[in-house]
């Protein structure tokens, strides 16, 4: 499976699709980059001017589907939906959202391993726009700094509230928290369900998706051993 997704990733990187039709692809996962594709034009329009265009368009969709809108429960529903996509759910997508981190110095002189656990998310599938819901689990080493625990909650917040796949979810959460704290001591570790996995397609209910990232010491197996430890307790 590892190697038939590298090779989609290439052959996309590469060459676009390749031939391929999304329909052949199906649901086989594609990774393209680290970073959200976003269009270059992507804040030149207010966030009320996209709720606006969300709620219109969103409407469509409902009448195509055969809806009634002018039924009481149906009839708020567009504009609920354009009010959640652009406020809350997918509130990660602009940058003015990132989370306002502070950075103290380690006076404690703590220079042990800090692990954040068990710190619960949302997410949404960006292909197929349905929820992933899982854990993530966080751990630095100050190298002479440190922040408020609160902001590695908030940092994984800001990336999982837009549309994901869950390896760049994973390292995006990571290139930040090095950049902030000025160290390549990270871990990343998140644990996850896919409903697109597990409501539609194969309807697996039973399996999750982990994926990690070590950088620095916890590239060493002692470090790895001690961080499972803590994450097992």
């Amino acid at each position: 499976m590892k190697h038939q997704e590298t090779m989609l990733n290439t052959l996309i990187k590469e060459n676009g699709l390749n031939g391929f039709s999304d329909e052949e692809i199906g649901d086989d996962h594609i990774y393209t980059g680290l970073e959200t594709p976003m269009k270059t034009d992507a804040f030149e329009i207010s966030d009320e001017e996209k709720k606006e265009k969300i709620e219109h368009l969103f409407a469509q969709i409902m009448d195509v589907m055969g809806l009634d809108l002018t039924d009481d429960s149906l009839k708020g529903t567009p504009k609920r939906v354009a009010k959640m996509y652009i406020e809350e759910i997918f509130s990660g997508l602009n940058p003015a959202n990132k989370p306002k981190v502070a950075l103290f110095d380690n006076k404690y002189r703590y220079n042990q391993m800090l692990v954040e656990k068990n710190i619960t998310f949302y997410s949404n599938c960006e292909h197929h726009f349905v929820p992933i819901i899982g854990k993530a689990h966080v751990a630095y080493i100050s190298s002479g700094k440190v922040i408020g625990l609160s902001k590695l909650n908030r940092i994984v917040q800001y990336y999982a509230k837009r549309p994901q796949v869950q390896e760049r979810l994973t390292n995006q959460i990571a290139m930040d928290l090095k950049a902030i704290l000025q160290t390549e001591d990270v871990a990343v570790i998140i644990d996850a369900k896919h409903l697109c996995v597990s409501s539609r397609g194969i309807k697996d209910d039973t399996s999750a998706t982990v994926t990690s990232y070590y950088g620095g010491v916890f590239m060493k197996s002692d470090k790895i051993a001690e961080l499972q430890n803590y994450l097992n307790e």
